[in-house]
């Protein structure tokens, strides 16, 4: 007996004895790999120090080798370095001092994702696509650009100035813009009234840690007052929060709707949000969704559940694109790795990522090719393989990949840009001359009024249209306004809406240029059939 305990003792010694080898081998080899990577990238980083034609510091260059990693993954994998993750928290929550601006470096060059309302830059006329290529005498395109040093240029302190230049699609020469740097209030909802008896609007900026509440407080104000249908705005909304999204889905859709649903590689990427009982806001009223291209990610997936449940119309253009869920892991020295963990997909199946297998510069470049195509002013020409198509809980035919495709189409109308509109615009003159007239006996009248009064009976007669192009003649704007009707009717819009912000605040401002806005007269005219879904949801 004790001799076969002792020959049992002496073959676990050997087994362990053998696993022992077995799992140095296997984790030397792993470890070689590794130090083999190391080694390399300290390799490089010799050479560079040695050889190159400038002095460089050892922290810069693994600071880039840290970005490369995650920037040739997809589009929205990226490193944030420690000075760039206060700027990066500061996006979903609170204010800061700037230009107002979201932005992406792309191709070396910084790209406006889109102007932040009531900030700097919205006021004065950049848009989404803009790519600033100059701040004062600087020039930043092309020189390895970081967050951190955009962050550096453009912002500062509240009064003070900042000159940007600006390359914008079919422009020749670079547009330049004296901005004013102010404090940016982050607020998720712009706006929100009732835009005719018993219909209420709300618009969506993006989806950051507040939004859901702003939302219920919106929508809790405006059923206090008679709401009880609802056009929701999420046009250039580039998301954000995707629980937020959720969230607001699950007042609006009745309980046990599957809003969402995420995949990815490993199992804990894998999830399903489904509607409850307890969020039950607005699950009745008539709803419709405006969208465009800068609707993005949260506003997507936001859409897509009301749309594959036929719970509500959706109006506008085609989405971006954007189905990719991110995940933020932050590092020991205080900067984050943000990168794509899992994609997700609409109730009906649909995953709207665009594809990226062509590079980013042809991803980026997609909402210029929209443009170029046409596709914004006429769809007949885009084609949808049976591949992409899919089917709402009642049977209507949608499409995936590439967007959100809406249920009514809406034309982008640029009948009434020209030269001197654009330089009117760029000139940030409309404001200048709102803010010299609320101060003459005009502006003194029409505060006595109130906001709504003004916004239904105050009308740019022909004096004031005169006296604005006037204005600009002496302000020096080369090109001389041609007359043409759909530009003097987009210039006198503006003046009123210009004078009624600088009179009443956004109150004056929203309503005025909404009762012109093609995506809100079609939504009031699709009303009835809005109501007759939500009956029948």
């Amino acid at each position: 007996m004790n001799k076969n305990i002792l020959v049992n003792f002496l073959l676990l010694l050997i087994g362990v004895f053998f696993g022992y080898l077995i799992f140095n081998s296997t984790t030397d080899n792993n470890n070689h790999g590794i130090f083999v990577s190391n080694n390399k990238i300290d390799e490089i980083i010799t050479i560079i120090k040695s050889q190159y034609v400038e002095k460089t510091e050892d922290s810069v260059l693994l600071e880039n080798a840290y970005s490369g990693l995650l920037n040739n993954l997809d589009p929205h994998s990226f490193y944030i370095s420690k000075g760039e993750m206060a700027n990066v928290e500061e996006e979903m929550q609170g204010s800061f001092e700037g230009i107002g601006i979201e932005f992406n470096i792309l191709e070396d060059t910084l790209f406006v994702v889109a102007p932040i309302a009531g900030g700097p830059s919205q006021k004065a006329g950049i848009f989404s696509g803009d790519r600033i290529i100059k701040v004062g005498d600087k020039n930043i395109a092309g020189v390895g650009l970081s967050n951190i040093e955009v962050m550096r240029l453009l912002k500062g302190e509240k009064g003070t100035k900042v000159k940007i230049y600006v390359k914008r699609s079919g422009y020749n020469e670079l547009l330049p813009f004296t901005l004013i740097r102010d404090e940016i209030p982050l607020y998720s909802i712009d706006y929100s009234y009732l835009i005719s008896p018993g219909t209420g609007y709300i618009k969506i900026n993006r989806f950051s840690e507040t939004t859901y509440q702003e939302f219920c407080t919106h929508l809790d104000s405006l059923k206090e007052i008679g709401m009880k249908n609802l056009i929701l705005d999420l046009r250039n909304n580039p998301g954000g929060y995707m629980k937020m999204a959720e969230l607001i889905s699950d007042e609006l859709l009745s309980k046990n709707k599957v809003i969402v649903t995420t995949k990815g590689r490993l199992e804990e990427s894998n999830s399903e949000f489904v509607s409850s009982a307890k969020l039950n806001r607005f699950e009745k009223g008539a709803l419709i969704i405006l969208i465009d291209q800068g609707s993005a990610s949260a506003s997507e997936i936001l859409a897509g559940a009301v749309q594959d449940w036929d719970r509500g119309l959706i109006i506008g253009n085609r989405s971006f694109g954007k189905g990719l869920v991110q995940n933020q892991v932050s590092l020991s020295d205080g900067s984050a790795i943000r990168f794509v963990v899992s994609r997700y997909y609409t109730p009906s199946g649909r995953c709207i990522q665009k594809p990226y297998s062509d590079g980013k510069k042809v991803y980026e470049n997609d909402i210029l090719s929209r443009y170029e195509s046409g596709e914004m002013f006429d769809t007949s020409n885009i084609k949808f393989p049976d591949s992409l198509k899919f089917k709402t809980k009642k049977g209507r035919i949608v499409f995936g990949s590439g967007g959100i495709f809406p249920d009514y189409f809406i034309p982008k109308d640029t009948s009434g840009f020209s030269t001197f509109y654009s330089e009117v615009f760029l000139n940030n003159l409309f404001r200048q001359f709102a803010v010299r007239k609320s101060e003459s006996d005009l502006g003194l009248q029409l505060k006595k009024v109130s906001p709504n009064e003004y916004c239904k009976t105050f009308t740019v007669n022909e004096s004031l249209f005169n006296e604005f192009i006037s204005f600009c003649n002496v302000k020096e704007v080369k090109e001389k306004f041609d007359g043409k009707k759909s530009t003097k009717e987009l210039i006198k819009q503006q003046i009123k809406a210009n004078l009624g912000r600088q009179l009443f605040g956004d109150s004056g401002y929203y309503p005025v240029l909404l009762l012109e806005d093609k995506c809100i007269t079609k939504a009031l005219t699709l009303i009835p059939e809005a109501t007759k879904m939500a009956l029948e949801y």
